[in-house]
Parts: structure tokens; sequence; C-alpha cells
């Protein structure tokens, strides 16, 4: 009696249950250990009143990256261009706490919390969303729940090229035209739909499509480098480790180091950055998102397009051809 399919069901009776340790760590861990390291945060006022504030934070080791500004004005410019998620200004009337739910409804809370337990007894502290989010998702929830659907959308448009054989040119142009497609339906039920997001529409949808190519890109890029195996890689970076490693429910500067940077190089955490930056900022702090975008397409598109791989079992084989008789 044959022990090959004894041994399949001892393999698959291991694999499942390490699968679903993994997945557990990958999700539940960075959320369990949500708190601020290095979080980009600034303080305004007069110079000894402002130290003190500075002062404090950074009582809290590694928590908070304090920077300085002379005024208020400035302080709410960095906060605009995503340089720190919110700052204090100190005035004879107290705390005037600045934040930016747009970047961060968690950090935006976390900031108000701080602040008044740490100002007098009896002070009020006044606050200013300087960056709100939009009335149609005041918690940010449809911007963080929004990353794992983009995830799979790429995942599947990367696997499916590869499983029904496309190769080359063909291959390359049909990740671009369903990532397009996939940016602009979603931006049309986010944006126009929800009011979740509400930049530029067709901005947002390159992003969108961006993020969709990027990681569809890198799938199929993987399975022409390593065959059907790349397709379960594919999977583990962009899904597994990159959607809960993205930070788009919290902050990058939350979660546990260094999962924080882990994710903004892994196309969800970026994907989701840049669309921050698009929908509520104008743009602001764009450019790192964006690099890591494409540096992630053009690996992809470049292994579609060059790499050598044996064909699926959903592509003919060419038959070998007889030699030719001779005499």
């Amino acid at each position: 009696m044959s022990t090959a399919p004894n041994r399949r069901a001892v393999a698959v009776i291991l694999l499942v249950p390490l699968v679903v340790t993994l997945a557990l760590w990958t999700f539940a861990w960075p959320a369990a250990r949500i708190a601020p390291r290095d979080l980009p945060v600034g303080v305004a006022g007069p110079a000894s009143a402002a130290q003190q504030l500075e002062q404090r934070f950074e009582q809290r080791d590694g928590a908070f990256d304090v920077h300085r500004f002379d005024d208020e004005a400035a302080a709410r410019t960095a906060i605009e261009n995503r340089t720190v998620y919110g700052a204090v200004v100190v005035t004879p009337q107290g705390p005037h706490l600045l934040t930016a739910s747009a970047a961060s409804p968690v950090v935006s809370q976390l900031l108000r919390e701080a602040v008044t337990a740490s100002a007098p007894e009896d002070t009020p502290v006044r606050v200013t969303d300087v960056v709100a989010a939009p009335p149609g998702d005041p918690r940010g929830s449809v911007l963080g729940a929004s990353m794992l659907p983009l995830a799979l959308a790429g995942m599947a448009g990367g696997a499916v090229v590869t499983m029904i054989g496309l190769r080359g040119a063909r291959a390359a142009l049909t990740l671009v035209a369903s990532a397009a497609l996939v940016g602009v339906a979603v931006t049309a039920v986010t944006h126009s739909w929800l009011g979740a997001i509400t930049g530029d529409w067709w901005t947002e949808a390159g992003a969108l499509a961006l993020t969709v190519l990027a990681i569809g890109s890198a799938v199929a890029g993987l399975a022409a480098l390593f065959g059907p195996r790349g397709i379960g890689l594919g999977a583990l970076l962009m899904v597994l480790l990159g959607n809960s490693f993205s930070g788009v429910s919290s902050a990058p500067h939350l979660l546990p180091e260094p999962v924080g940077a882990i994710g903004q190089w892994l196309p969800p955490g970026a994907g989701g950055s840049l669309l921050r930056s698009v929908a509520f900022f104008d743009g602001s702090a764009a450019g790192g998102a964006v690099l890591t975008l494409s540096l992630w397409t053009l690996f992809g598109l470049a292994a579609v397009l060059f790499a050598r791989r044996a064909p699926t079992p959903a592509e003919p084989v060419e038959p070998a051809r007889e030699p030719a008789l001779t005499g």
C-alpha cells in the first residue's frame, strides 16, 4: 500500500495550523502593540514654554519625534505637508492642539489624550482639526478597509494572467488595463458614492490603479521567475504581510518596529500612504510612495516580459519535432 496519500494528508494537517498561526501573528500582533514610536509631532510658541513642553514629550522615551516651530502658522504648514501628525501651540490661554484626523484618526485621538493629561489641572485644551477626515468617513474606516480588497484584486490579476498562460507584452498590457479599471471602479465607490476620499478624482484613480498594478505585476513577475510557487510567495508578501503591516487603519508610526517600516516598502502600505496624500493633502509627501510602487511595478513587468519559465498546466506544450529523415 502506497504511503504517498498518507504523507500528503499529514502535510495538510500540519500545514493548516501553521498557516493560521502565521496569519494570526501578522494581523493580531501589530494590532495588539499599537503605540507611538518616533511619532512626528510639533511644538510651537515662546522658547521657554515650548522647551518645557518638548521635554514632556521626550520623557516618553522613543515615543515622539519632536519638531520645533516658530509659530502656529509654521506648525499648520508642517501638518498640511505631512511633516508632522499634529502640533501643540503654547498660548497664554493654555495649550492649543492642532491635529489632522485625515492623516490618522487614531493618532489624533492619541494626541488629544496625551496633551489633555499633561496640561495643568483646570486648564482647557483647545483642539483644531487642521486637515479633517471627510464626513463620509470620519473614523477612516473605509480607507482602512479598502486595502485588503485592493491587495486581493492585484493578487487575482497577477495569478490569473499567469494561470491562463499570457506572456510577454500581452500579459503586461492585461495587467495595466485591469489595474486601470480597478482604479476607476474603486474611486467611483469610495469617492463618488461613499465620500470617503475627497481629492482630485482622476489623481485618486491613478493612485489606486498604480497600487493594484504594483501588486499584480509583482505577483505575475514572481510567477514568471519561480513558476506557481511564485504566486504563493506573492500572496505572502502582498496579502499576508503587506496588508497587515500597511498601517492604513492606524499609522505606520504606531506599529511595532520594524513592522511599520517594512509595511511602507511593500505596495499595500505605500499605496495607502499615497492615497492619503492625494485624497487629503494635495499630494504632499507622496514621492516616496510613488517611488516604491513604481519600483515594484517595474520589477514585475520586467520579469513578465523577459523571464523564461516553464508553461503552467493551462498552457499547451509544444510537441517535440521529429528529426528529419535523411538519405
